[in-house]
């Protein structure tokens, strides 16, 4: 049943007044609405931590994975297979592979954001590219290229991702299929001249 929404504070709800019964919905749970994909995604604005800064005077090495797993965490919500997904299914993706570049240090307060372009996926794993900036000043600061896989929480294996998490992530691979592939994919260690 619908309810009618309350009446504006300080003012008249002319909408409610033309339809006696509009129906009310919380914008994160209409199921008939399918999450838009931007090019790349772009995570909200995070903060260096004072705590996080190490005795070199930057941003510790480890706490890079932290800002570049709060952003995977939002593109996982975005996508439907976040916290929400994990309790009703028992299913999750842990990290099979990571290969980080630091490029440019970050200080205590620096407010950053990060971008993520789905690369490629399968029927058990996602591979993707992460990009850190600084939110004010444009520059790159660090890459990150991961392959996830798709996991069974209740058997501890590899599980092939439902269909509507399938659908998903071929609308976002589409939405990031005209992105260039970024600077470092696909770069290994080596020592140069060797």
């Amino acid at each position: 049943m619908a309810v009618a929404p309350a009446p504006v504070k300080g003012g008249r709800d002319r909408l409610a007044s033309r339809a006696p019964n509009p129906p009310q919905w919380d914008m994160l749970d209409r199921p008939d609405l399918e999450p838009a994909f931007f090019a790349p995604f772009v995570s909200s604005v995070m903060k260096v931590e004072q705590d996080w800064i190490d005795y070199n005077g930057h941003l510790n090495m480890a706490y890079y994975n932290v800002l570049f797993d709060r952003a995977v965490d939002e593109a996982y919500e975005l996508l439907g297979c976040g916290l929400a997904y994990l309790e009703q299914t028992r299913h999750s993706t842990f990290t099979a592979e990571v290969h980080i570049r630091y490029l440019r240090e970050l200080h205590a307060g620096d407010p950053v954001r990060v971008t993520f372009q789905l690369l490629d996926f399968d029927a058990k794993r996602i591979y993707y590219f992460e990009q850190l900036f600084h939110a004010q000043e444009g520059w790159l600061s660090a890459t990150s290229e991961n392959m996830t896989l798709h996991v069974d929480m209740a058997a501890k294996k590899t599980a092939p991702f439902p269909n509507f998490l399938v659908a998903r992530l071929a609308r976002m691979k589409a939405a990031h299929a005209h992105l260039p592939v970024p600077d470092g994919v696909g770069r290994r260690i080596a020592m140069p001249g060797k």
